[in-house]
């Protein structure tokens, strides 16, 4: 890790910077969110944060309010300074020009088109770098980004409500609501953090949800995908709405593709897998194209355990309601059956939180852990 001395004031204004970033946090994606602090003589003297890809990056607005008072400074980011030419000049020129001083970051900029770059220029016109104060949280706040610079996919989680019993719908497929309303509009804040929403064409037929955001306030709807390997959803279905969204098939029938692109819809003919049906290598590759960073798994039993199965899923996020539903009901995920205990798939509770009648449960992946705790 590269890195100087770390005072005791770093990681409070780093603090800030990491507040400041969070309030992108619907809205800068593909982009990674992004927040910056300028600190003159003890005091703050410029803030800002990035709020969508096409507009100024934290380090401009924060150097922009603090005018003069930028020479002899401090400079608090969260992640290190671009220093390529994109859809905005490089944020490491406006930080030399400045007359900046130090810069304290957070982290490393994954991308390949800055990794190491911005701090070598900071650092050969003579500005002292600290690299790692509050790293840990920086790299959670941008989880995706990360993983779709450095593993080539999206942070897959998997959203899911359940009853004490872990049923999550009846026989007859009702399943609206299980748990309540708290916990409800906490699905909608992941929803409008997630670049995409990724669901199966049983679902679609089944409950013709709408995988919006629309219990808490969003300047953005995430994208919404459908594995359809028949083309057999309905055109008019909800999730089609606005046209934005994209299936993703293996189906090539050119009427039917026509059908759901009169509504603005994108039709994606993947490869299939050994079952004929839509490969998940296939899907990933999908999704790192279209710049993905977090997608929201809101599906079924069958398309959970098929992700679940291929070891693609990062993390779950599940709801749990005090109530019992009793058997024949849908399960979290169809797989197996498994012959022995040593064929389970683990995962490790991260988080527990009351959410007023029902309880939110988050579980990750011990891949995922080791590699986001890999420095």
């Amino acid at each position: 890790m590269i890195s100087n001395i770390v005072f005791p004031e770093d990681v409070v204004w780093m603090r800030q910077a990491l507040a400041l970033a969070e309030k992108g946090l619907f809205t800068t994606m593909p982009n990674p969110r992004v927040g910056a602090v300028v600190v003159n003589n003890g005091q703050k003297v410029g803030e800002g944060f990035h709020e969508r890809a096409g507009e100024s990056h934290a380090e401009v607005f924060a150097l922009q309010q603090a005018r003069e008072l930028t020479r002899g400074a401090t400079l608090y980011v969260t992640l290190e300074p671009c220093s390529h030419y994109g859809r905005t000049p490089p944020c490491v020129d406006s930080v030399i020009k400045a007359g900046i001083q130090r810069v304290v970051i957070a982290m490393q900029d994954p991308n390949p088109l800055v990794s190491g770059q911005g701090i070598a220029r900071l650092k050969e016109h003579g500005i002292a770098v600290c690299v790692g104060v509050e790293e840990d949280k920086a790299r959670e706040l941008n989880i995706g980004f990360i993983s779709r610079m450095e593993r080539q996919r999206p942070w897959i989680r998997a959203k899911v409500a359940m009853s004490m019993d872990a049923v999550t719908a009846l026989s007859s497929g009702e399943s609206q609501w299980i748990t309540h309303d708290t916990a409800r509009r906490d699905g909608h804040s992941w929803r409008a953090r997630s670049c995409a929403m990724l669901t199966g064409a049983g679902t679609v037929r089944a409950d013709n949800p709408r995988l919006t955001v629309r219990s808490i306030e969003s300047s953005r709807q995430p994208l919404r995908i459908v594995i359809d390997n028949r083309l057999d959803t309905h055109p008019d279905a909800h999730i089609y709405d606005n046209g934005h969204a994209v299936i993703l098939t293996v189906s090539s029938v050119i009427e039917r593709i026509a059908q759901y692109e009169k509504r603005g819809v994108k039709v994606l003919c993947l490869e299939a897998g050994e079952n004929g049906r839509v490969a998940m290598e296939s899907v990933v590759k999908v999704l790192h194209s279209l710049q993905i960073n977090e997608v929201l798994l809101e599906t079924g039993q069958r398309l959970n355990g098929v992700f679940l199965e291929a070891g693609l899923i990062d993390e779950w996020i599940c709801y749990v309601a005090p109530t019992f539903l009793g058997t024949g009901g849908a399960g979290v995920a169809q797989f197996g059956p498994l012959a022995h205990l040593s064929q389970r798939v683990d995962f490790t509770v991260v988080d527990v939180k009351q959410m007023a009648e029902d309880i939110r449960v988050m579980l990750r992946a011990p891949a995922s852990i080791k590699w986001l705790n890999r420095k």
